[in-house]
């Protein structure tokens, strides 16, 4: 999503020429291109997936909504296996229209979880509960923070669901590195996400991620809070931005790999 303007034969080309060795993809591309095609295309490079984004969207009340959701994740685990990733990304809903009870909203989401977790790991699948901005309890997440997301995903074994930290979503609580370190403690980390925050936002909160180093986060603090709780996984950089989106996407590619270096790794 970073450069969602290069198709995926594009990104997959760009990712070769700047020695990217992994990549996270999004449904509604993979869908697009044909998951299998998709999965051969990113296969015959040499490129990892590193996680599929997203399933989720769990709190339904009305019997009907629920069932098409739990049909429409199962149909994720299905094209994260074809991907060759052990990884699902889960945003797991807002509020439903007309209700106000945040937690019975979080109780559904452990309800869908009871269903899902075993099919995800009969698929050789993990998911993974992000929390989101607090900004987006309303309408794309009642999880705010690790705290929550641990809460739930400790009902479930750690091969079966855990946990995606995403600075641009808990770089502003205080408890979050602790809560890494629990996440750690119990294997549960299975993805690690950057994007920086920069004030003003420049395209609202959904599309405000901003290009590392250009905000108020320190990424290099928290690579080491992850590693530090044992994660060696991957670390994707996930950008949503209307200004990236407008340039070109090879550019923006190799520019985040410079920034990734220089503010990361550095």
């Amino acid at each position: 999503m970073t450069v969602k303007q290069l198709s995926l034969p594009e990104l997959v080309d760009a990712c070769g020429k700047l020695g990217v060795p992994a990549v996270g993809l999004w449904r509604a591309p993979v869908q697009s291109y044909g998951v299998e095609a998709a999965a051969r295309l990113v296969r015959d490079a040499g490129l990892t997936v590193t996680a599929l984004c997203r399933g989720g969207f769990l709190t339904a009340v009305d019997p009907e909504e629920r069932t098409a959701a739990l049909a429409d994740n199962r149909r994720a685990v299905d094209e994260a296996a074809a991907l060759g990733t052990d990884t699902l990304v889960l945003v797991s809903g807002g509020l439903p229209p007309g209700t106000k009870d945040l937690a019975a909203a979080r109780e559904r989401i452990a309800d869908a979880l009871t269903e899902l977790a075993p099919y995800a790991e009969d698929h050789g699948v993990r998911l993974a509960i992000e929390p989101l901005h607090p900004v987006f309890a309303s309408d794309r997440c009642v999880v705010s923070t690790l705290t929550q997301a641990l809460d739930l995903a400790e009902r479930f074994p750690a091969r079966q669901v855990g946990v995606a930290v995403d600075t641009y979503h808990v770089w502003w609580d205080d408890r979050a590195p602790d809560q890494i370190a629990r996440a750690g403690a119990a294997g549960r980390i299975h993805t690690f996400q950057l994007a920086d925050w920069t004030t003003p936002l420049p395209a609202g909160v959904l599309n405000g991620r901003g290009q590392i180093g250009d905000g108020s986060i320190d990424m290099r603090e928290w690579r080491g809070y992850v590693e530090a709780a044992g994660y060696t996984g991957p670390i994707e950089v996930e950008l949503f931005n209307e200004e990236l989106w407008a340039r070109d996407g090879r550019e923006v590619l190799a520019e985040t790999a410079e920034r990734f270096v220089e503010h990361v790794m550095g």
